[in-house]
């Protein structure tokens, strides 16, 4: 069962502050592992890379890394029609919310006369990291490729994993429909490793995005600095704010939605309503049953889980800001007076009517967002994060006259003689 709290207890901040510090990432050190695969990599290239997919997922790739083009187009015409025409929608919901996302430069000249700017450019190229194995994520295909390919990437490259040479078509047809340029059929920390420093078969990419184990996680991690990363992810979160007016299954469903993901997973309600928590825990163990991955979303929501009661729900907003949640959820009678209560969450969901499974899809907005806290500090993925800003400045002679003799002053009280010299010499000539 989850864990149950009331705030009304004496002993709730104490509980509530162990349970918000727990940690749900994997107790394994992968750290040295991940180091030793990625060195080999960047020594060893592509033979490193087809003995680690050996190894790992049991599958012979000598022949060839990349999934050929004709690959790919069988790939779409082996899917079902209705599944295209639903990955059509989303990604077509999810291009046109980012697109409202490019930035625009600007240029302007100051009372100095010094002319200033900034101006957006895309990455040149980003790569995608596409889970496989025990599940397939087409939509994730589309939330990382689709922004990129907004942003003007000109090469995206996929890599996923395909254990046992098990390829989901709906995955390629993802790939194709958002854009990817190439597609390599490697993962884990290898894959991570190839994208950051090249073989002789993958260019280095400038970006990596998408979710990964454990492995892969800790992979992004060590290659950042080499190349940018998106954010280094953790299980899947979800927190509801719900009322008594809520049907309990619509909200047992929700929390559950996201215990299946991982059995690390956080599925979290907040209610001012007993009788509504207790209708939702048995809701949940009914619905469990039901599941096909029952087993995972059992040991999720036992383990990691919690109800809590509270007073009224304006005093669920300090909660929710501790939390920081991945997704929140708001049923309830006002859910958009609330949500401006709200300072930390991923993305939040207004009203009864508004599941958070609808934004893994077709929303529009990106399911990529920050776990374990991080909404306190970062934003999910976006077209800016293939994307990067160059500031722009120009001076003519009579505009370096003015703001020069300041910077002189500056440079010699830093003790930067070279620095001052380069901007007196200038103001000497004029």
């Amino acid at each position: 069962m989850p864990l149950r709290l009331s705030a009304a207890d004496s002993g709730f901040e104490r509980a509530f502050a162990e349970y918000t510090a727990k940690g749900r990432e994997t107790a394994a050190d992968v750290t040295g592992v991940v180091a030793d695969i990625i060195a080999d990599v960047r020594v060893r290239g592509d033979a490193a890379v087809v003995e680690y997919t050996q190894k790992f997922d049991r599958l012979d790739v000598s022949g060839g890394l990349q999934i050929a083009p004709d690959l790919i187009a069988a790939a779409r015409e082996a899917c079902e029609p209705a599944q295209i025409d639903a990955l059509e929608f989303a990604a077509a919901r999810i291009r046109a919310f980012h697109e409202r996302q490019l930035p625009e430069g600007f240029s302007f000249t100051d009372a100095e006369g010094v002319r200033l700017g900034a101006r957006w450019t895309a990455v040149s190229a980003a790569g995608i990291y596409v889970p496989g194995g025990t599940a397939a994520y087409p939509s994730s295909v589309l939330m990382n490729a689709v922004p990129a390919n907004v942003a003007g990437v000109s090469r995206i490259v996929m890599v996923v994993p395909t254990p046992d040479g098990k390829v989901n078509p709906l995955v390629l047809a993802a790939a194709e429909l958002s854009g990817v340029s190439e597609i390599y059929r490697i993962g884990g920390a290898q894959a991570v490793g190839a994208l950051a420093y090249g073989t002789e078969t993958i260019l280095p990419v400038d970006k990596i995005t998408g979710p990964g184990n454990a492995y892969v996680a800790e992979a992004k991690r060590q290659v950042f600095g080499t190349v940018g990363i998106d954010m280094i992810a953790g299980p899947s979160e979800i927190l509801v704010v719900a009322d008594a007016e809520n049907d309990p299954d619509w909200i047992a469903a929700d929390l559950l939605s996201q215990a299946e993901h991982d059995a690390s997973s956080q599925s979290v309600l907040i209610t001012d309503s007993g009788a509504l928590a207790d209708a939702v825990a048995d809701a949940a163990e009914r619905i469990l049953g039901q599941l096909q991955r029952s087993d995972i979303a059992r040991r999720s929501w036992d383990t990691h889980g919690a109800i809590i009661l509270v007073r009224s729900l304006d005093d669920s907003v300090p909660l929710v800001d501790r939390i920081a949640p991945e997704h929140l959820e708001l049923a309830v009678a006002a859910p958009d007076a609330l949500a401006e209560k709200v300072t930390h969450a991923g993305a939040i969901f207004l009203g009864r009517h508004t599941p958070e499974a609808i934004g893994d899809y077709v929303a529009g907005p990106n399911h990529v967002l920050p776990t374990a806290r991080s909404a306190r500090f970062s934003s999910g993925l976006g077209v800016t994060d293939f994307m990067k800003r160059t500031t722009l400045v120009s001076c003519d002679a009579a505009s370096l006259a003015r703001i020069g003799p300041a910077a002189v002053t500056l440079a010699g009280a830093e003790g930067l003689d070279a620095h001052a010299l380069s901007l007196s010499v200038r103001l000497d000539d004029g």
